[in-house]
């Protein structure tokens, strides 16, 4: 356990990162997965509905550094070349 001031302070903010973290990455999570179910259901209308929000939601958690840039950039590819599949 932290035993200086400065070192319980960071203890702080790291349990509030993470947890602002986890959150958002929950969020993506949800938007892929409601992207991926219109691809699964064939409707592309949908899916490209749903898209720019989960793209944008990805590119924001990437800049913040929550997840990395390539991880990023494959999820989104991997998105958009699924619905231009369709």
């Amino acid at each position: 356990m932290a035993n200086h001031k400065s070192s319980k302070k960071r203890s702080k903010q790291t349990i509030k990162k993470n947890h602002v973290n986890t959150v958002r990455s929950s969020e993506v999570k949800s938007m892929v997965k409601k992207v991926r179910e219109a691809i699964e259901n064939k409707d592309k209308a949908a899916a490209v509905q749903a898209f720019p929000s989960a793209q944008k939601l990805i590119a924001k958690l990437a800049k913040a550094g929550v997840i990395k840039l390539n991880t990023a950039a494959r999820k989104i590819s991997r998105l958009s070349s699924q619905i231009n599949g369709l």
